[in-house]
C-alpha cells in the first residue's frame, strides 16, 4: 500500500521518477504530469512503480473534472492542498481495495493514450499537408 507524501513544489527542487506533479491552478487543476508544472503539488512514492500505478487513478480523476467541485476563486481557480490530500487518500486507497480492477483499466487508459497520440500525430501531418497544397496553389 502506497504512503505517498503530499506537499507543495518549489521550482528549485529536481524531480525524480518517483514523483508526480499536480496542476494546482487553473480550470485544469488536478492535471497529472512526470514533469514539474510551476503552480504544483508534488507527490513523492518510494518506488517508480507505485508513481506509475496511482499516475493513472489521478489521471482518471482529472478527465472526470473531480477536482472541479475543489476549485476557490473566480477569476483564476485554485486547489487547495488540504483539499486535495483530503478528497485524494481516500480515492487512493478505495481504488487499491481492488487491484485486479484498477490493473485493468490501467492498460485501457494506456491504450486509449497512446491511439490518442497517433491520432494527434496524424491532424498534424493532414495539417500540413494542406499547408503545402495550398502553398503549392497560390504560388502558381
Amino acid at each position: 500500500m502506497p504512503n505517498p507524501i503530499i506537499k507543495t513544489h518549489r521550482k528549485e527542487t529536481v524531480g525524480q521518477e518517483n514523483h508526480i506533479y499536480i496542476l494546482n491552478k487553473g480550470l485544469n487543476s488536478g492535471k497529472p504530469q512526470k514533469t514539474p508544472f510551476t503552480n504544483s503539488f508534488v507527490i513523492v512514492f518510494s518506488s517508480k512503480e507505485e508513481a506509475d500505478a496511482v499516475y493513472w487513478l489521478i489521471y482518471s480523476l482529472w478527465k472526470a473534472n473531480f477536482w472541479h467541485q475543489f476549485l476557490y476563486g473566480s477569476v483564476i481557480p485554485f486547489l487547495r492542498i488540504h483539499e486535495f490530500k483530503k478528497n485524494f487518500i481516500p480515492k487512493l486507497n478505495q481504488m487499491l481495495s481492488n487491484m485486479e480492477q484498477h490493473q485493468k483499466q490501467i492498460n485501457a487508459l494506456q491504450i486509449i493514450e497512446i491511439q490518442e497520440k497517433q491520432f494527434q500525430e496524424s491532424l498534424i501531418l493532414i495539417n500540413e499537408m494542406r499547408k503545402t497544397i495550398l502553398a503549392h496553389y497560390f504560388q502558381k
